[in-house]
């Protein structure tokens, strides 16, 4: 059933009023729906901190958006690399030490569908390193802030979720046996998900209810997610699909996300993204969210292997 909240053409970027003397940190925001989701916020005079692995790649998304809107906008930049443990630690010390505020932490990078099994640094499988564990370090580390400035935290997931085996492979997490690249990519963005409403339920139980967490999703987005990680056959065949009606540009990927960061009274034991087409485009809202996402068991165990994983225990 379509979400009717935001009327039929659901949520835009119009709904936003100034921002002005908010900041958000965006991880992977140099391309894409991160740099999307940046543009957005800096049009609304937010201040933005990228998160970004490449120094390069974010001068240069800098130097676009100052270009044009203006350069007194204010956007900056932390190097972060997900896949490391110790450069998360390393990126959460600075941001501790030069972010007084955080409105909402966007939990937007990823790497996607990679062809063969890689393993992080610290040893773990790579999407599950890069986009689950990463981002768990990261939140841990810099709650206190959040919940300081009565933030949020969004987790930027993926219809992805509902593809692979629907609970997590405990037995084998970096998927030694059966690495695939769809099932495994699959697991890494439930497990981002879990993370998010194992997180609800503790804020909730703790009575630390000023702090607010959501998970979106970008549809169907002509991003350079898939150009970057996939192998050959996945890039030619989502190169077509980017010609198809059944895709969107990156700015519209991007509104999901700028909503949960911004947007009052939403719900957060939900799912947000388009509403139209196989949740793939359409107007954004609320949309369908199956109950595997958030078995009470599974997620409960999750978050104790992934405080395990990166020895990172949340105080709550």
């Amino acid at each position: 059933m379509a979400d009717t909240t935001f009327g039929p053409n659901g949520w835009t970027p119009e709904r936003l009023s100034s921002l002005k003397g908010k900041t958000y940190l965006i991880t992977g925001a140099n391309g894409g729906a991160g740099f999307q989701a940046a543009r957005t916020l800096l049009k609304k005079d937010a201040s933005v901190v990228m998160l970004n692995r490449s120094p390069e790649k974010s001068q240069a998304a800098i130097a676009a958006l100052k270009q044009e809107l203006g350069a007194n906008v204010d956007v900056s930049f932390i190097r972060m690399d997900l896949a490391s443990l110790a450069s998360v630690r390393e990126a959460a010390a600075e941001i501790l030490k030069t972010v007084p505020r955080i409105d909402a932490l966007m939990c937007n990078a990823a790497i996607a569908q990679v062809p063969t099994q890689k393993l992080t640094v610290d040893g773990f499988e790579s999407m599950l390193g890069t986009n689950h564990y990463g981002h768990f370090l990261l939140a841990g580390l810099i709650f206190e802030r959040i919940e300081a400035t009565k933030g949020r935290i969004v987790v930027v997931s993926s219809l992805g979720y509902n593809m692979g085996i629907k609970t997590i492979q405990f037995d084998d997490m970096n998927w030694d046996k059966n690495y695939h690249q769809n099932k495994t990519y699959s697991q890494s963005k439930l497990a981002q998900m879990m993370f998010a409403y194992e997180l609800q339920d503790k804020l909730a139980a703790a009575g630390k209810t000023d702090v607010k967490v959501y998970v979106c999703h970008p549809g169907s987005s002509r991003t350079s997610l898939i150009a970057t990680s996939g192998n050959r056959l996945t890039r030619i065949m989502f190169w077509i699909m980017s010609k198809l009606p059944i895709t969107q540009s990156a700015e519209k990927g991007a509104w999901p996300e700028v909503m949960c960061a911004t947007e009052e009274g939403l719900e957060q034991r939900a799912l947000y993204g388009p509403t139209g087409t196989a949740g793939f485009v359409g107007p954004v809202g609320k949309g369908r969210l199956h109950p595997h996402a958030y078995e009470k068991s599974v997620m409960s165990r999750l978050w104790e292997v992934s405080q395990t994983a990166t020895g990172c225990v949340w105080s709550l």
